[in-house]
């Protein structure tokens, strides 16, 4: 028999089985220069997201791929209702590919090019009429309860502090586990800020492959740096980090660790891949706040748990992030950003599963359709981890 007080939340189930805990319609351009025009249309459509890049052309190999791999991630995201692909039409990531490839998760998407419809004007007004009718077919759509196996739950921190890896931290950990043992899947991510700390997964990886690409990946990350002549401990930890009290990088990979929790590692996946086994993932990201979030987002995470000891007005433009202070002086200080407090752990007011058991709660809440932070202030943060250069 199923017990009666498993966790649930509301939320909207999609053609391909997943389910959303938002309902927008994306409007999605595959080129930079087309980013002011899916702007313009979301100021006219209400319903309506959308978001600014750099990225589209003049891209090839793995670089190419990887970005091709975050648009459509995007717009297959079960919190997307539907997806307007606005393309110009002469760009190396063609607008009719993406537009495909979205289009095999059953969910409504259309194609408008710049240059077909005869320049901006034109363009706006059609992606406008399309997304309306989206935006009205989305608002029928009613929650249904579903339980936490559902949920992709993607983690990270930024502008850690030395309060982190003894407050937040540790208790997105637990949550972390609960989301694992209730059947869920919780995303681990920024392998920038592992390094040091790699033993620590490797030990937990469910096989010796797994174990292995552990370090392959920190590995292959430290090589990065050094093909470019410099340390990665140049820049990581940053100056807020080492004025909030790291003195190390491997002291901060250390902290972010925590946020793992202790049930077993599945599986370690590239920047923006669906996890294909639930419990806990490994994605390889880099420490960048925008780019691992939007990383993990591309890959199917529903909700972010974004903890931070310095403040971040961080967000998504389709997936709501609870941001959770590290320390209690910063989250009266940042109240417009932060949605939850941690410090209390430092104060000694509440226990750190005290507090993770607050957060598991507020997930199961804003799932459900409260508003975090990031969304009332349309924070909608986009970035996509460049492995080439531009040709």
């Amino acid at each position: 028999m199923e017990p009666q007080n498993k966790p649930m939340f509301w939320g909207y189930r999609r053609a391909d089985g997943r389910v959303g805990v938002r309902n927008h319609v994306l409007i999605l351009p595959t080129i930079t220069c087309a980013t002011q025009a899916a702007h313009q249309i979301t100021q006219l459509v209400q319903g309506t997201v959308s978001f600014i890049h750099q990225h589209g052309c003049a891209q090839v190999g793995g670089d190419y791929e990887q970005t091709f791999r975050t648009y459509v991630g995007m717009g297959v995201n079960p919190n997307v209702y539907g997806v307007v692909v606005l393309g110009l039409g002469c760009e190396t990531h063609q607008g009719w590919k993406v537009a495909d490839e979205i289009a095999k998760s059953g969910k409504p998407v259309e194609l408008v090019s710049i240059q077909d419809h005869g320049g901006t004007l034109m363009a706006i007004a059609q992606g406008a009429k399309i997304a309306a009718r989206m935006v009205q077919e989305a608002s029928a759509v009613m929650r249904e309860p579903f339980d936490f196996s559902e949920l992709i739950v993607g983690t990270e921190c930024g502008g850690s502090d030395a309060c982190s890896g003894l407050s937040a931290n540790p208790a997105v950990g637990v949550v972390s586990d609960m989301i694992v043992d209730a059947g869920g899947t919780a995303i681990l991510a920024e392998t920038t800020e592992l390094i040091g700390a790699e033993h620590l997964l490797a030990n937990r990886a469910v096989d010796e492959k797994t174990a292995k690409r552990v370090y392959e990946v920190i590995q292959q990350m430290e090589s990065r740096a050094l093909m470019m002549g410099v340390d990665i401990r140049t820049g990581n930890p940053s100056p807020g980090n080492v004025e909030g009290g790291l003195s190390s990088l491997e002291e901060k990979s250390l902290g972010a660790a925590n946020k793992s929790g202790s049930r077993p590692l599945q599986e370690l996946i590239d920047y923006a891949q669906h996890p294909s086994k639930k419990g806990l993932v490994w994605m390889d990201t880099p420490g960048h706040d925008i780019e691992q979030l939007t990383g993990m987002v591309a890959g199917g995470a529903q909700i972010v748990l974004f903890t931070s000891g310095r403040g971040t007005p961080t967000g998504s433009p389709i997936a709501p992030v609870i941001k959770i202070s590290t320390n209690t002086p910063m989250f009266e200080k940042m109240g417009d950003n932060m949605d939850l407090n941690a410090g209390t752990v430092i104060d000694g007011t509440e226990s750190i599963h005290e507090v993770g058991q607050r957060i598991f709660d507020e997930i199961a809440s804003v799932c459900s359709g409260k508003l975090t932070k990031s969304e009332i202030l349309k924070q909608n943060d986009f970035g996509i981890w460049r492995i080439g250069p531009t040709f």
